[in-house]
């Protein structure tokens, strides 16, 4: 019955209000942000929207950590992926102008994709270094009044809400634009939207905003070295996630 009614409410009211407050954000996006305003519309009204759609879901939301960083700094925030409802988390609460780095896929979803195109977000073609590598110029670009970037370095979302393997991509921009690393531990939306399905059950929400780790210390011009540092760089980072992330529990 309890399922019944959730779908009931997702229909009727969730999915109409969400679809238009989407086509609202998308709109207001892109006119603020060809206007000149993309400090502010690239970030506010992405941030109402996303809170909206926690409310309006049901899903509340806890944030541990947010007084560990510096609006008026640039970041690498990375985060394990446990769910598409990752995104109204991390926009919605944070608390931080970020620029997202988006699979070059999403440029494709209608308004939503040119919105993102205008609000600056970053998109990633994975098919070769040399695109990679131009997404790390394009993020030097970016990162400009305290913007920062937010990564998935899993590259998707988790199948059973285990922690994946973490890709170097993250780190890298990390490195060659001197930015400090910012670990993020998210909880609970694996069980609002698990990965294949569009049905919402609403589930608290946890994200837990992990202190500064400074790159500096790894970087070398020795490649030995480099390849040494990295991996440590990615071991700490991926085990400091992993000591907050709570287990999947069935119900």
């Amino acid at each position: 019955m309890r399922r019944l009614l959730l779908l009931i409410y997702q229909f009727f009211i969730w999915f109409p209000i969400f679809l238009a407050t989407t086509l609202l954000t998308a709109l207001v996006s892109s006119i603020g942000c060809m206007c000149g305003g993309e400090k502010i519309f690239s970030y506010y009204p992405g941030m109402i929207w996303s809170r909206i759609t926690c409310v309006i879901t049901l899903c509340p939301v806890k944030v541990i950590g947010k007084e560990l960083i510096d609006n008026k700094k640039s970041y690498v925030f990375i985060a394990n992926h446990q769910s598409a409802y990752d995104i109204f988390l991390v926009y919605g609460y944070l608390g931080q102008p970020i620029k997202w780095v988006m699979k070059q896929s999403l440029r494709k979803i209608p308004a939503v994709g040119y919105a993102c195109e205008k609000c600056g977000f970053i998109f990633v073609d994975n098919s070769s270094p040399q695109a990679a590598a131009k997404a790390i110029k394009e993020a030097e670009k970016r990162l400009k009044n305290g913007a920062s970037v937010f990564l998935f370095p899993e590259g998707s979302r988790t199948e059973n809400g285990d922690l994946g393997k973490f890709k170097k991509g993250a780190y890298q921009m990390a490195l060659d634009l001197n930015l400090p690393i910012v670990p993020v531990t998210i909880n609970g939306s694996f069980h609002v939207m698990p990965k294949d399905t569009f049905f919402i059950t609403p589930h608290s929400m946890e994200m837990i905003i992990h202190e500064p780790i400074e790159t500096s210390q790894y970087k070398t011009d020795n490649l030995r070295e480099a390849a040494t540092n990295m991996r440590a760089l990615v071991d700490k980072t991926r085990e400091i996630i992993a000591q907050d992330l709570k287990p999947i529990i069935n119900n």
